[in-house]
């Protein structure tokens, strides 16, 4: 078992910036690939951005590609979200997900069999 913590979020005008922060514990953190999702009202849990074991391959979903950057510190078993450029429309639930199927940097959610309870980002026009 993996327990996932999420913090960091809060409200922001748009153009600001959050670092949303995940801390892990349990089984090995480097074991895992992280990923972190997000999930507006009304709509589907989507894909935000992933990260492999060992921090060197990234993924991005195109709608936040060069604005929001993931990594990740094995040694304090954290992955991190920095999100800058904010827009109203990255409001949502975001949650940060540990991936038990591969060390593999992936968009697939099946793939991602531990999550956290999710911390609050609101931006506001």
């Amino acid at each position: 078992q993996v327990q996932l913590v999420e913090s960091g979020g809060g409200l922001v005008q748009a153009g600001g910036s959050l670092r949303l922060s995940c801390a892990a514990s349990g089984r090995t953190f480097s074991n895992y690939a992280m990923g972190w999702f997000r999930q507006a009202p009304g709509e589907e849990r989507e894909f935000v951005a992933a990260i492999s074991r060992s921090g060197v391959n990234t993924y991005y979903a195109d709608s936040v590609k060069g604005r929001f950057t993931i990594s990740r510190d094995n040694a304090k078993n954290t992955v991190y979200l920095q999100m800058n450029s904010l827009k109203p429309e990255d409001t949502a639930v975001y949650y940060c997900a540990a991936n038990s199927v591969s060390g593999i940097a992936t968009m697939t959610r099946s793939h991602y069999g531990y999550w956290g309870q999710g911390t609050q980002v609101s931006v506001s026009s």
